[in-house]
């Protein structure tokens, strides 16, 4: 590729990365520790290249993902072969579906358990309605309760 076309060489600091990504100074060491990201050094501080800034950006999705550190770096090892990338692209997509066939399974499993907790829900709520019919609101106040908790959580990480 000719140089033209290539990012400018702008540098970034750990926290700039850190503001940008939303994780921390501690995750972008712990990756360097485990070989994913080569920062170069001014002193005591790291300079982050645009490289480095798209390898962390790679190694987010992954991790977001689900994917294995050792599997992302496995790809990211890949974007130094001289190929156009395509190596990178075969190994990627081997280790995305790998990753999509967990996840259904995952889905299934968890369907599975959402259905057997509501057949239990079902029992109880019918034994409690046969024998203490006073204790059911309790029960769906708690429910309640419990779903205002679970909205609050989920809002909380979509920020």
């Amino acid at each position: 590729m000719p140089n033209d076309l290539r990012r400018p060489s702008r540098t970034f600091t750990i926290r700039q990365l850190c503001l940008e990504f939303k994780c921390t100074p501690r995750a972008l060491r712990f990756y360097e520790d485990k070989g994913l990201l080569a920062p170069a050094r001014d002193g005591m501080n790291r300079v982050y290249s645009y490289k480095d800034r798209a390898r962390l950006q790679l190694i987010l999705r992954g991790k977001r993902v689900g994917l294995a550190l050792a599997e992302i770096g496995e790809i990211l090892d890949l974007y130094e072969v001289d190929d156009g990338g395509a190596q990178q692209a075969a190994k990627s997509l081997r280790k995305f579906r790998e990753r999509i066939l967990a996840l259904e399974n995952q889905k299934l499993d968890i369907d599975k358990a959402i259905k057997e907790l509501k057949l239990g829900v079902e029992a109880m709520e019918k034994r409690l309605t046969e024998t203490r019919p006073d204790l059911l609101p309790r029960a769906a106040d708690y429910d309640q309760m419990l779903r205002h908790r679970l909205d609050g959580v989920e809002h909380s990480e979509a920020k």
